[in-house]
């Protein structure tokens, strides 16, 4: 069993930056892939960006694109999301997940262990 505790949500103007942190408690954290999803209120829960074993493949959903950055430290157990000029529409509980697979790191249903979440609230 995987458990995954996310930090570093909070509230940020539009244009600012944040970055969430997960920490697995899995010893073994290079069998996983991680990924990163959000949540907004009314709509699915939906794919942000994911970053395979080694850090050396990373994924984004368009909207995010030359904006977030997912990374990984071995070493700490931890993945994170750099978030850098943070629009309105950012607003989400944000999940990070992980996956023992290598593909289909962009489906929910991919995903074996999930965090709480962390709130992300992006004013004008």
């Amino acid at each position: 069993q995987v458990q995954l505790v996310e930090s570093g949500g909070g509230l940020v103007q539009a244009g600012g930056s944040l970055r969430l942190s997960c920490a697995a408690s899995e010893r073994a954290f290079t069998n996983y892939a991680m990924g990163w999803f959000r949540q907004a209120p009314g709509k699915e829960r939906e794919f942000v960006a994911a970053i395979n074993w080694s850090g050396r493949l990373t994924y984004y959903t368009a909207p995010v694109k030359g904006r977030f950055t997912v990374s990984r430290d071995n070493a700490k157990n931890t993945v994170y999301l750099q978030m850098n000029s943070l629009k309105l529409e950012d607003t989400a509980v944000y999940y990070c997940a992980a996956t023992q697979a290598a593909y289909g790191l962009d489906y929910r249903s991919t995903y074996d262990y999930w965090g709480q979440g962390t709130q992300v609230t992006v004013s004008s």
